[in-house]
């Protein structure tokens, strides 16, 4: 793994030489990857996934044009894990970070604009960024990141990003109008915001100008470019015009004031608002990418990090929109609404357009399929990460495709939790702390897991259970209460 400071000095040069670098051949550059992740987005907020009150023309078109997962799922359903098991590989029972987990010992004064930071990952981590850099691509995260702070191990820059550009600490991040935001070393200003309902600069604005300026730089040279966007997360801000174009669509409905956000007069209209304005704003980088050329050579990626918020918090009204698409759960669930999440793959000319999979696919499967679609770091790739390659589904070869044999996921807050799923069958222990009873759920007769088969499957649910107990693995950072302590 680079150092630190080796991370800092490659900025410069991998900035700097990309405008002069000679273009490769079609038949030798290796692919660009585009992956976008929106921030407690619903499996049904999508217009591809059925919503018809939130407009995403820019993200329909894209699911036209790729291939849409109906059976993707997040690693965590909370933030800072979620973005753990996808940079690494590993599922819940092996991933470091497993909760949104704040660094210790680490001074926090949100009104001073000081920001602890979460736990980082270690130096010796391998991530999926670091196999691009190692590969020489250009690399860039742009949004949220959450898995460290400033000038710890787990700096953005210490884990295989040339540029960053966002909030490094997710409690920043809960506004969208911010007062600073970091850009590598630097802290930029933003002087006339006031952490309003619409301000001056949105912070989504910027992630989209920065990430045009990395793709432009970088033409002529493959690159990584990981958006971790914080649309749609409360609070509810928005711009005032993308906010005017859902204006009386919607009956509102006043809702208490948290400690943390203000108020919104429209949340409903100003919800709809964001997710179209992030829409809007990929749409403006795949029109970039299609205007230089580049678009038979990149894979663009659009996912969630977890379900949508837990209901009417900020305003936030997920039943309104169906945000979960008739799933049972939320955020911080492992019922399928807190982890099941859009998926939209599109690469002209490789991935067959207008194609739906219902594969079960899951966070740990990108590196692998990444490494497979790209070709880079199979030799660096940890030998125990937990995905599989999904790249045979995504070029249109189902007939090659090696499934998983379950997915399994844990969650040490709210209760502690564990899941797992197998086939249609999906296995899960809501409470561990209270009790270690086992719910299953026929996920093909019954998605929104309304139905409690447990007691007519004893023999499916025992197998369901080792799997469980097999593929936990104690972290003295994240116990999972009852499993690894006493059922209370």
């Amino acid at each position: 793994m680079p150092s630190f400071g080796v991370c800092v000095r490659r900025i410069t040069l991998c900035l700097a030489v990309a405008a002069f670098a000679l273009p490769a051949s079609a038949a030798d550059r290796p692919p660009n990857v585009i992956f976008m992740m929106a921030d407690d987005l619903g499996y049904g907020d999508l217009g591809c996934y059925g919503n018809e009150k939130i407009r995403t023309p820019h993200l329909d078109r894209m699911a036209g044009r790729g291939m849409r997962f109906t059976d993707h799922y997040t690693g965590f359903p909370v933030c800072a894990p979620s973005r753990c098991s996808l940079m690494t590989g590993y599922h819940a029972g092996h991933c470091y970070i497993r909760g949104n987990s704040k660094a210790p010992g680490r001074p926090s004064n949100y009104r001073e604009e000081i920001y602890a930071g979460e736990r980082p990952i270690p130096d010796e981590t391998v991530t999926l960024a670091e196999l691009f850099q190692d590969a020489d691509y250009a690399t860039a995260a742009i949004g949220k990141w959450g898995l460290g702070y400033v000038d710890s191990e787990g700096d953005p820059l210490a884990q295989g990003f040339d540029l960053y550009f966002g909030f490094v600490s997710q409690t920043h991040a809960h506004n969208h109008y911010p007062t600073f935001l970091r850009q590598n070393d630097e802290t930029i200003r933003y002087q006339g915001n006031r952490r309003g309902l619409s301000d001056e600069v949105h912070s989504q604005d910027e992630f989209i100008r920065v990430a045009k300026g990395f793709i432009t730089g970088n033409s002529n040279r493959p690159f990584f470019l990981y958006l971790p966007f914080t649309i749609p997360h409360v609070g509810i801000q928005v711009p005032e015009e993308t906010l005017a174009e859902y204006a009386g669509e919607f009956k509102e409905e006043p809702y208490k004031k948290s400690r943390h956000y203000a108020n919104h007069p429209q949340a409903r209209a100003a919800y709809a608002a964001m997710i179209t304005h992030m829409d809007r704003g990929i749409g403006e980088l795949v029109s970039l990418v299609d205007k230089l050329g580049l678009t038979g050579d990149t894979i663009f990626i659009f996912t969630s990090d977890n379900g949508p918020a837990v209901e009417r918090l900020a305003g936030t009204d997920s039943t309104f929109f169906n945000s979960s698409g008739g799933l049972r759960g939320r955020k911080r669930s492992l019922y399928e609404g807190g982890i099941r999440e859009p998926l939209i793959v599109q690469w002209s000319g490789k991935v067959p357009a207008g194609t739906v999979s219902d594969l079960p696919t899951y966070f740990p499967d990108w590196m692998p399929t990444l490494v497979g679609l790209t070709g880079i770091g199979d030799g660096a790739m940890p030998a125990d990460i937990d995905g599989i390659d999904f790249a045979p589904t995504l070029l249109g070869r189902p007939e090659d495709q090696v499934p998983h044999e379950f997915l399994y996921w844990e969650f040490t807050e709210g209760g502690h939790k564990q899941a797992v799923r197998r086939g249609k069958w999906k296995a899960i222990r809501p409470n561990t702390a209270k009790s270690l009873r086992t719910e299953l759920y026929d996920l093909e007769d019954d998605p929104g897991e309304t139905s409690d088969v447990a007691a007519s499957h004893p023999a499916v649910v025992a197998e369901l259970e080792a799997i469980m107990a097999r593929e936990h693995t104690p972290s003295e950072l994240f116990p999972l209460n009852g499993i690894d302590t006493p059922v209370k």
